[in-house]
C-alpha cells in the first residue's frame, strides 16, 4: 500500500517548481531547455543574501543521486563549509557563472569547503557534456524530477542558477539568487569559513 500524499502537499511542490522553472528557461545551442524548446531566459538579479548563525535553516535531509550513479547524503558533509549551486545546461547564465564557481572551489577544496551541484530538470547526458566543457571537478545531483531541489524549501533557491553556502551545521548561511561571480562568491565563503 502506497503512503498517501496530501494535496496541499502536492500543490506546494507544483508551485515550488513552477518558480525554478521560472527562475531561468535559457537558452541552449541544441534548444533543448527544460520542456524542449527555446526559451528566453528570466532570471534572479544576483542579489546575495546573509544569515545570521540564530536565523539560519538546516538542510541535512538532502540525498540524491550523483550524475555518476552513486549515492549522495548532504549529512556526509557536517563539519564542512559546503557550496550548493543549482544549475542546468540549458540555462545560458549558467555557463557563465561555471568558471567561477570552479575557481572559488579550487581555492577552497583545500580548507575543508566541499562543492556540490544539483543539476535540474535536464537530461544526464547534457549535464554531463557541460561538466567535461567547463571542467568542473566537483559532483552533481542528478535531479530529473526536481525532488532534490524541494528538499531546499526552506531556503529556496528561486531561480536556476542560485547558490547556497552552508556552515559547518550544515544551515544556510548565505544565498545568491541569479549568476553568481568570483568576486561575490569568494569573500561569502571566505566568511564562513572564518566562523567558529
Amino acid at each position: 500500500m502506497s503512503p498517501r500524499i496530501s494535496p496541499f502537499r502536492v500543490a506546494a511542490s507544483a508551485v515550488a517548481l513552477c518558480g525554478l522553472l521560472a527562475g531561468c528557461a535559457g537558452t541552449n545551442a541544441a534548444g533543448s531547455g527544460p520542456d524542449g524548446g527555446d526559451n528566453r531566459f528570466i532570471s534572479g538579479d544576483g542579489n546575495v543574501t546573509e544569515y545570521k548563525p540564530s536565523g539560519r535553516k538546516s538542510v541535512q535531509d538532502v540525498t540524491g543521486e550523483r550524475l555518476d550513479g552513486t549515492a549522495f547524503k548532504l549529512s556526509e558533509l557536517k563539519g564542512k563549509v559546503v557550496v550548493v549551486n543549482f544549475w542546468a545546461s540549458w540555462c545560458a547564465p549558467c555557463r557563465g557563472e561555471a568558471p567561477s564557481l570552479e575557481q572559488v572551489h579550487t581555492e577552497n577544496k583545500a580548507k575543508g569547503v566541499d562543492f556540490v551541484g544539483v543539476n535540474f530538470k535536464d537530461s544526464k547526458p547534457n549535464a554531463q557534456a557541460f561538466e567535461r566543457k567547463f571542467k568542473v571537478t566537483y559532483p552533481s545531483l542528478f535531479d530529473a524530477d526536481g525532488q532534490v531541489t524541494l528538499a531546499f524549501r526552506e531556503v529556496p533557491p528561486s531561480a536556476i542558477p542560485s547558490t547556497l553556502v552552508l556552515d559547518r551545521q550544515g544551515r544556510v548561511a548565505a544565498r545568491v539568487i541569479g549568476a553568481t561571480t568570483y568576486s561575490k562568491l569568494s569573500p561569502l565563503v571566505a566568511k564562513v569559513v572564518a566562523e567558529q
